[in-house]
C-alpha cells in the first residue's frame, strides 16, 4: 500500500557563527502524524521543505502517489502548485481582511472574480466551522479560538492534499490550549485531510496524532504508530 506521506528532505543552513544540516527521512500511513522534537531540532524546517518554501532541498517528498519533490529525477514544484495547506504558530492571518476575505484569499486568482465552485467551497467552510457571525469581522477582533477556525479554514479554502500545522497550540495559556486541542481533533477528526503536526507537547501528540516521528538534530531518531490510536 502506498504511504500517505513518504519524506526524505536533505537541506543545509547557514548563517554567522551556524551551520545546521537537515537529513531527515520518515513514513507515514496514517491520517494524522506528529513530528517532535526539541528547539532547534529542525521540525519547523520540514514542514518549510517539505511546503517548498526553502530553496535547494534535496531527496523526496510524495503525498500517496503524487510527487512534489524528486530531486534524482528533477522535480520540484513551486510551492503554489504543491496543494499544502500550512497554518503557522500565529496563524498569520492577514490583519486588514475580514475573516471572508482571509478564507477568499487561498483561492483568489489575480484580476479575476471566483468562481461559482470556489464560492459554494468557502461557504461550506463557513458553516462547518461556524464562521457566519464572524464574516466581517477582522482578526484583532477574534478570540484565540476564533482565529484557529480561521486559519485552519483557511488553510482549507485551496482544497489541500496536506495540512501542515507548526506548533499551533504553543503560544496559548494552559487552560486555552487544553480546549483548543480537544476542538483541533474535532476539526481535523471531521475534514479528514492528511495533516502533519509539528509540535514539542506529548499532550498534543496523545490528542492529535496518530503517527509520532521524533527529530534530534535535523535527523529522525524514531518513528511509531500510537497504539492509542489503533493505526486508524
Amino acid at each position: 500500500m502506498t504511504p500517505i506521506l513518504d519524506i526524505q528532505v536533505q537541506l543545509v543552513l547557514q548563517s554567522p557563527g551556524r551551520r545546521f544540516v537537515l537529513d531527515a527521512a520518515f513514513g507515514s500511513s496514517t491520517m494524522r502524524t506528529a513530528l517532535m522534537g526539541a528547539s532547534g531540532s529542525g521540525k519547523s524546517t520540514v514542514l518549510m521543505a517539505m511546503a517548498g518554501l526553502v530553496p535547494q532541498v534535496r531527496g523526496h517528498v510524495r503525498i500517496g502517489a503524487q510527487t512534489l519533490l524528486d530531486s534524482t529525477r528533477h522535480i520540484d514544484l513551486p510551492a503554489r502548485e504543491r496543494r499544502i495547506g500550512l497554518v503557522f504558530q500565529d496563524y498569520a492571518l492577514f490583519p486588514h481582511r475580514t475573516v471572508a476575505q482571509n478564507l477568499e484569499f487561498g483561492v483568489h486568482r489575480l484580476g479575476q472574480r471566483l468562481k461559482d465552485e470556489d464560492r459554494a467551497h468557502i461557504e461550506a467552510l463557513v458553516r462547518q466551522f461556524d464562521l457566519g457571525p464572524l464574516r466581517g469581522a477582522l482578526p484583532r477582533h477574534l478570540s484565540g479560538g476564533q482565529r484557529q477556525r480561521v486559519a485552519l479554514a483557511r488553510a482549507l479554502a485551496p482544497r489541500p492534499h496536506l495540512l501542515l500545522l507548526d506548533e499551533p497550540l504553543s503560544a496559548l495559556d494552559t487552560p486555552l490550549r487544553t480546549r483548543l486541542r480537544a476542538e483541533l481533533a474535532e476539526m481535523l477528526e471531521r475534514v479528514q485531510v492528511p495533516t502533519l503536526l509539528v509540535t514539542h507537547d506529548p499532550h498534543d501528540v496523545h490528542a492529535l496524532a496518530q503517527t509520532v516521528v521524533h527529530l534530534d538534530g535535523g535527523r529522525v531518531v524514531s518513528a511509531a504508530t500510537s497504539q492509542a490510536h489503533g493505526g486508524a
